[in-house]
């Protein structure tokens, strides 16, 4: 009779464990994973695409559970094409967020970062020949959308010529910094926020205050053309570098933004970092 009883105690508190943690581990794995799937893509320009999914599945809903035969039908069938609609409209984003996942080497990415580099450096080249001024912030892993007040939405592929356009001085988005995201312009127009130190230089004008105090927050990398000097420089974790020649920047951009590339390569281009600093004042 007591081993009855034991095995009965058993059977149930085994029967109740099994019952409560599965479900509690079921219900916790989701809610994490759709409280980082909403924080992800509230980042991206597909945010307004994705609330007007969810209003979809709303009104699908309610057409199923009011019966409404043909309204139910034609949703069911846009809803047969949303994964395909899915990939094809957050397919940069994906692709990041995968590509970020362990920190782990993605080649198609690698390729896709030197080539906004050379975007970049080609463009500076450009604008500090004719002493057109410019500031460029590249995001990395933090959201910078958090930090500097949005300007005018671009995006668009990232190319030289875009950037030129966008600071002519007689465009009319030409004030503020370009925010730019893997391969694309974001926006244009932006307002970085400016650094309280009180330890620079007076020349130091507002594009370079605002490269610093982008950098001081984030992990961005802050690229500016003086229009006074047409000087080269870049901001990055609180420090300004000027003076820099367009190869340098290349040797630096590539080092500073391309994750994931090979060893070798990554410990060359860092030793070319260091050289380049220690030749040139830090700010």
């Amino acid at each position: 009779m007591g081993c009855l009883a034991v095995l009965i105690y058993e059977m149930i508190f085994d029967a109740s464990w099994e019952t409560l943690w599965r479900p509690v581990v079921e219900i916790s794995i989701l809610a994490v994973g759709i409280y980082f799937i909403l924080m992800f893509v509230r980042r991206t320009h597909g945010w307004g695409v994705f609330i007007g999914f969810l209003v979809l599945l709303g009104f699908l809903v309610i057409t199923t559970a009011l019966q409404l035969t043909v309204l139910n039908w034609i949703l069911l069938q846009l809803f047969s094409f949303s994964a395909y609609a899915i990939l094809i409209l957050f397919h940069p984003e994906i692709r990041r967020l995968l590509s970020r996942l362990g920190n782990l080497p993605n080649f198609s990415l690698i390729r896709e970062q030197r080539e906004t580099i050379e975007v970049i450096v080609q463009a500076v080249d450009r604008l500090s020949d004719v002493k057109i001024g410019a500031l460029i912030a590249v995001e990395q892993s933090h959201d910078l959308s958090q930090v500097l007040e949005l300007g005018v939405p671009i995006d668009c592929e990232a190319t030289p010529e875009m950037l030129e356009t966008i600071f002519f001085p007689n465009n009319a988005i030409h004030d503020g910094g370009v925010l730019i995201e893997g391969d694309r312009i974001s926006h244009a127009a932006c307002i970085l926020p400016l650094t309280r130190r009180q330890d620079l230089q007076k020349s130091l004008g507002t594009r370079h205050r605002a490269a610093i105090g982008l950098s001081e927050e984030t992990d961005a990398v802050v690229v500016l053309v003086s229009e006074e000097t047409g000087m080269i420089s870049y901001a990055h974790q609180g420090q300004l570098v000027r003076g820099l020649s367009v190869e340098e920047l290349r040797s630096i951009l590539s080092t500073l933004i391309v994750k994931g590339a090979k060893s070798e390569k990554r410990v060359e281009e860092q030793k070319d970092l260091h050289k380049i600093l220690n030749k040139k004042t830090v700010t």
